[in-house]
């Protein structure tokens, strides 16, 4: 007898958790990229903002996305997650057609801090909040970053361990499994509306408090934008040594 899990590829991850997963660590990945630059300072704030709708778009599809996208198809058990890692060392790995239990735990880490990553930086950007804001913003960074590595290994290692190509099941959409593990549809309608929100806040048609509107992420890596924020801070320091007379 036959393992399903061997008789060929189905539909398991669905369009928009895709266009999720890539967008969320294209956000982090050009966040952090940009996190030291004055010159990138509002590309980076948008990247955040592109995040933090990520994480609330990642939220909502829990509940009422396909079977394997939802809340209940992520077990939140360390018991079951270690269960899982001992079963990688043997010669006979247990085999989800989903995430697996450790993965789950990763996607919950993942998302938690996403969502304090984008928040206290976006905090920052509004008014300053000063050294403490940006230091818990930098700590939420690079934990993310700590959790990111490791689930890059996890996915690496996963791969070995169950001979087959998981990165590549997250932009197919296929994973190994039975017809009937699969899900029905898709669902393109919704992964075409994420994109156009995305779009929205890249171009600015979807208000981002702190910036202006025709600060686009196309526009804010002109050099002209990068012109203007030098004269913004020249006036500032001219001002702030040439204080207005009192009449």
């Amino acid at each position: 007898m036959h393992d399903d899990s061997t008789r060929g590829t189905v539909l398991v991850w669905d369009l928009p958790l895709r266009v999720f997963h890539w967008l969320l660590a294209g956000s982090f990945v050009g966040a952090f990229l940009t996190a030291d630059s004055e010159r990138w300072r509002d590309v980076h704030a948008v990247l955040g903002y592109t995040a933090l709708a990520m994480v609330a778009f990642r939220l909502l599809w829990g509940v009422f996305g396909t079977r394997y996208a939802r809340f209940s198809a992520l077990p939140l058990s360390p018991q079951r997650a270690f269960a899982y890692l001992r079963s990688l060392l043997s010669r006979r790995p247990e085999h989800h057609v989903g995430h697996n239990p450790a993965g789950s735990l990763a996607i919950y880490a993942l998302l938690a801090l996403a969502a304090g990553t984008a928040l206290t930086g976006l905090a920052a950007f509004a008014d300053g909040g000063g050294k403490w804001l940006g230091d818990l913003h930098e700590g939420f960074a690079n934990a993310m970053l700590a959790v990111v590595v490791v689930h890059i290994a996890g996915v690496f290692v996963g791969s070995l361990a169950h001979r087959e190509n998981l990165p590549a099941a997250m932009l197919t959409g296929r994973k190994r499994g039975g017809r009937p593990a699969g899900i029905a549809q898709p669902r393109r309608l919704v992964a075409a509306a994420l994109i156009v929100a995305v779009v929205g806040l890249w171009t600015g048609l979807v208000p981002t408090p702190g910036l202006q509107l025709q600060q686009t992420l196309i526009s804010v890596t002109s050099p002209a934008h990068a012109g203007v924020h030098a004269v913004d801070r020249h006036d500032s320091r001219t001002d702030d040594a040439h204080p207005p007379r009192r009449r």
